[in-house]
C-alpha cells in the first residue's frame, strides 16, 4: 500500500458535543478546498452517527465504513461522488458501528488506510465524545480541529475535549520515554512542588532536567489546536473564542489558535434540510465568505485578527 503522508494533509473536526456544526463545518471547508481545485476527500469517522451524506443529498450511500470493518473493503473502494467537483465521500457506518466497538488492531488498520488515501487533503468529521478511539483519530491529523458554540455547555465540552486530547498525547509521550512513573510521583508530591494545573506539572518536569525539556520540544513541536467558534451572533461572542484560547494556554500551556468565527444564518439550517451543499446554493450568505476565510486560516496556520475594537473593549 503506498503511503501519500507526504502529499497528504490531514484534518480531523472534532469537540465536546454534538449540536455545535462539525458536520456542516466538515462539508463546508471540504467543499471550500475542492472547489479551489483540490483534491478533497470527505470521511465520516461519526460511527454511531454518520450523516455527512445528507449534506450533499446523497440518500443511502452504497457502501460505507461497515464495508471497510465487516467486508474487508479497502477505504479506497468507498469513495462516492458528492457532486461536488474533487470532493469524494466516504460514510460512516450507519449505526451499524460505534467507536467503541472499534478494537486496536482495527484502528490501526483504519490509519493505514486513511494515510493511503490519494488526496491533496483529508477531512475527517468526527463524533462528539472523548472515547479513546475518537481521541486518536484526532491525534492522527496535521491541522486538529475543534469546534464550539458561544454557550456555556458546550465551551465547557470543547475544554474538556481539548484537556483529554492533551492528556492523551501526553501519556503517549511519558510512555515512550520511560517516564510515567515520574510523572506520577511527581503529582503524588504536587503540593510540596507547588503543582496545582497540568501547565505546571510540566513546567517542573522541564525544569528538572534538560532531557525532559528537548523531548517535550521535539515531541510537542507543531502541536496546535485550531479553534472555530460556530453559530455567532454578537461582538462578545466573537471574543469568546479569543478567551477560550487564553484559558488554554494558561491552564494547560496548550497551543490553541483562533481561526475564526462563523455567523449565525438561519440559510444553513435551511440548507441543511434541503440536503444541498452550502457553499454552493448560499454564496450571498456572509457564512460562505467567513468559511473561505477559516479554511484559509487553517491551510496556512493563520490566526484571525480581532478587530482592535473588540480586543481594547470599545464594543
Amino acid at each position: 500500500m503506498a503511503d501519500s503522508a507526504q502529499h497528504t494533509t490531514i484534518w480531523a473536526v472534532g469537540g465536546g458535543k454534538g449540536g455545535t456544526g462539525k458536520s456542516f463545518l466538515s462539508s463546508s471547508m471540504a467543499s471550500c478546498l475542492a472547489l479551489q481545485g483540490k483534491r478533497t476527500i470527505l470521511l465520516d469517522a461519526d460511527l454511531g452517527g454518520a450523516n455527512l451524506h445528507n449534506f450533499f443529498g446523497l440518500i443511502r450511500p452504497r457502501c460505507s465504513l461497515t464495508d471497510f470493518f465487516e467486508k474487508k473493503r479497502p477505504l479506497q473502494d468507498l469513495l462516492a461522488h458528492t457532486g461536488v467537483a474533487n470532493l469524494q465521500l466516504i460514510t460512516g457506518s450507519l449505526g451499524s458501528l460505534e467507536s467503541e466497538s472499534i478494537n486496536y488492531a482495527q484502528k490501526q488498520k483504519l490509519f493505514r488506510h486513511i494515510r493511503a488515501l490519494e488526496a491533496d487533503h483529508i477531512l475527517i468529521d468526527l463524533g462528539g465524545g472523548t472515547h479513546l478511539t475518537t481521541l486518536d483519530t484526532f491525534l492522527l491529523a496535521d491541522k486538529m480541529v475543534v469546534v464550539t458554540v458561544p454557550e456555556i455547555t458546550a465551551i465547557e465540552n470543547m475544554y474538556q475535549f481539548i484537556k483529554s486530547v492533551y492528556y492523551r498525547k501526553l501519556k503517549a509521550i511519558f510512555k515512550a520515554y520511560d517516564l510515567t512513573g515520574l510523572v506520577q510521583d511527581t503529582w503524588k508530591e504536587r503540593a510540596t512542588h507547588n503543582i496545582r494545573s497540568l501547565k505546571d506539572l510540566i513546567s517542573h518536569l522541564r525544569s528538572g532536567s534538560g532531557r525532559i525539556a528537548d523531548i517535550f520540544d521535539r515531541e510537542m513541536s507543531g502541536f496546535v489546536v485550531q479553534l472555530i467558534l460556530n453559530e455567532v451572533r454578537s461582538s462578545k461572542d466573537i471574543m469568546t473564542g479569543e478567551n477560550l484560547k487564553h484559558v488554554c494556554v494558561n491552564f494547560l500551556g496548550l497551543r490553541v489558535q483562533y481561526v475564526g468565527p462563523i455567523s449565525y444564518d438561519p440559510a444553513v439550517q435551511k440548507n441543511i434540510n434541503d440536503k444541498q451543499p452550502f457553499m454552493l446554493f448560499n454564496r450571498l450568505s456572509p457564512v460562505v465568505k467567513e468559511v473561505r476565510q477559516v479554511t484559509d486560516n487553517i491551510v496556512h496556520d493563520t490566526p484571525f485578527n480581532v478587530p482592535e475594537d473588540l480586543l481594547d473593549g470599545r464594543i
